[in-house]
């Protein structure tokens, strides 16, 4: 590769030359799909389903094996929407086959991890859009697994980086279209979410001064909507940028942000957070938002190191988010940070 032959860098996710040749840098494995819970360490059935066959928009599900053998507790659904940046990553694949797997046991979820359509083939937002067919079709519990199994009144959209974002903009859709179908959001769980601004923050200037080890610099990211737009939108565009009027327009009961200490994007992440907190349904003190600080760690970490404390602590996290109810509130782990 020479320099000159790129078109656009957007190192560690994705390369475009100027010959219109893309590279996909940040990928892992294919993993097939398996519906005996027994050939896996976690217990858990896995199958593909087409949601959306004229766009492509497909999802992997994840059920636990409690569920398949007869419980007849209904389980919670999570879609889940994967990272990359909007362009790279796949939840066919070993990262996120993984994750996902992790997630279903662990919270004794019905997880539907989102196949959307990634850019530049694809710009956004049509990796929205797919986000929001997958969200009504799980909702419908079309598919047998979720007819079956599911309590379609704990729903529950989840995403880490981009996905994060994904997640973010379809609970608003979904507090907003007409034609949503009635569907309730429980929860709404961001992991280390991507958003920007037409301006960095103080602290993303600060950070963006080479000093810092992290995988990610702002000066790269303040390219990456302009990139996955293909150049029809820029950093200003509200999508990115969550006002107080639209975080207050969610009408889901509950949120749970994560963030990193070496992520620059945790400022954004705590931003949103603390908007989210003066919303009606945050109550008086803003207790149905939680923030979870994961100290020492980089972006994405809980999906490249799942075994190190500091993954388990966010996934135990998590988990105990997903189950708690009013009626049962659950202790949070130290990591835990219960005001901003």
């Amino acid at each position: 590769m020479h320099a000159l032959d790129v078109a656009v860098d957007l190192h560690p996710f994705i390369r475009k030359y100027n010959d219109g040749r893309i590279e996909r840098i940040l990928s892992s494995s294919f993993v097939a799909a398996s519906e005996d819970p027994s050939g896996g360490a976690h217990g858990v059935a896995t199958k593909d389903v087409v949601i959306d066959e004229r766009n492509g928009v497909s999802a992997r599900l994840f059920l636990p094996s409690g569920a398949a053998t007869g419980d007849n507790r209904r389980l919670p659904i999570v879609v889940y929407f994967h990272g990359g940046a909007f362009c790279t990553e796949s939840a066919f694949c070993r990262t996120y086959h993984r994750y996902a797997t992790s997630l279903s046991s662990r919270a004794g979820a019905l997880v539907v991890s989102v196949e959307y359509r990634l850019a530049p083939e694809h710009p956004v937002p049509a990796a929205h859009d797919d986000a929001w067919a997958a969200l009504r079709w799980a909702a419908s519990l079309s598919d047998p697994w979720l007819a079956n199994y599911a309590y379609p009144g704990r729903m529950f959209i989840a995403g880490d980086s981009a996905g994060g974002h994904i997640a973010y903009r379809t609970a608003v859709r979904a507090s907003r279209e007409s034609d949503g179908g009635g569907i309730d959001i429980e929860g709404l769980i961001i992991i280390q979410p991507y958003f920007w601004g037409a301006h960095m923050l103080p602290s993303e200037i600060a950070w963006d001064d080479g000093s810092n080890s992290s995988v990610i610099k702002p000066g790269k990211m303040a390219k990456l909507w302009p990139f996955v737009t293909s150049g029809q939108a820029g950093n200003d565009d509200p999508m990115i940028d969550p006002s107080s009027d639209e975080t207050a327009s969610l009408t889901c009961q509950r949120a749970l942000v994560a963030v990193a200490e070496k992520d620059f994007l945790q400022y954004r992440g705590r931003r949103l957070a603390a908007l989210m907190r003066g919303c009606v349904w945050a109550g008086a003190s803003g207790d149905n938002v939680t923030l979870v600080e994961s100290e020492g760690e980089d972006h994405g970490f809980h999906l490249y190191s799942p075994l190190r404390a500091t993954s388990r602590n966010l996934m135990e996290s998590i988990v105990q988010f997903i189950n708690q109810t009013a009626a049962s509130p659950m202790p949070w782990p130290a990591s835990v940070v219960p005001k901003l």
